[in-house]
């Protein structure tokens, strides 16, 4: 599994994604619509919920929440705005809170963080022991096989008051494996600081994700979805009684 963020990149980490035009309020709500549906409303845990930027639009629409983080730092700043939520800090292939809830996610690509087959099916055995049964398991998937463009480059630039930030990437794809280098420039009353977050990332492919669902116990579906979702579309499993 990759190296977590460290505290410098966890202080730009969601201003940069929302001002490059994610809106997590409207994510959580996308989710929030998907398990009402399946009668999914009163509880919910976030896995990889990073600054707990889901969890709180998710607040919005179930009573009961909690969230998982292996980053300390992204756990830090999470414990710090949701306020009665318990962030608690653990790694998705073998955490264990001891209860379960009605709805298990893992979003923003996160499984990609997962270094193989082995760690994939690891995480979901996890998020599906945390399910009750007929609970939903909603995963946000990272790009396959097939979508990703190796040697891909990007620069975005996010304008917030008193703070610009610039970021540049890289992916490199060696097999499935792939090493994802972003620098950020962060320009402040302080002056401008430079930080380098380089991670390894795994393409799975839609069969593999279905496989690691199923084998944890859950029936395995992928739909397309609106929102921050449209580009992947959700993965979904229902805890098998």
């Amino acid at each position: 599994m990759s190296a977590v963020y460290d505290e410098d990149v966890s202080t730009v980490y969601e201003a940069f994604y929302a001002g490059r035009g994610q809106d997590f309020a409207a994510d959580a709500g996308v989710l929030a619509a998907i398990a009402r549906a399946r009668g999914r409303t009163r509880s919910v845990l976030d896995v990889a919920c990073g600054t707990g930027a889901h969890l709180r639009g998710l607040s919005e629409h179930f009573a009961d929440l909690a969230g998982v983080e292996l980053s300390p730092s992204m756990c830090a700043v999470a414990r710090g705005r949701l306020d009665g939520i318990p962030v608690h800090q653990g790694d998705m292939r073998d955490f264990d809170l001891g209860r379960t809830f009605d709805v298990v996610c893992c979003l923003t690509s996160s499984l990609g963080y997962m270094a193989d087959e082995a760690e994939l099916a690891a995480a979901c055995r996890r998020m599906a022991a945390h399910l009750v049964p007929g609970g939903l398991l909603a995963v946000d998937p990272w790009w396959s096989p097939q979508s990703f463009r190796d040697g891909h480059v990007a620069g975005d630039v996010v304008r917030e008051p008193g703070r610009t930030i610039l970021r540049l990437s890289h992916s490199r794809r060696t097999g499935a494996a792939v090493r994802h280098q972003a620098d950020y420039l962060v320009a402040g009353p302080d002056g401008i600081r430079h930080l380098r977050h380089v991670q390894p990332l795994h393409l799975f492919t839609a069969e593999q994700y279905r496989t690691a669902i199923e084998r944890a116990g859950c029936t395995a579906e992928h739909v397309a979805a609106d929102g921050g979702f449209a580009a992947r579309g959700l993965f979904l499993g229902t805890k098998k009684p």
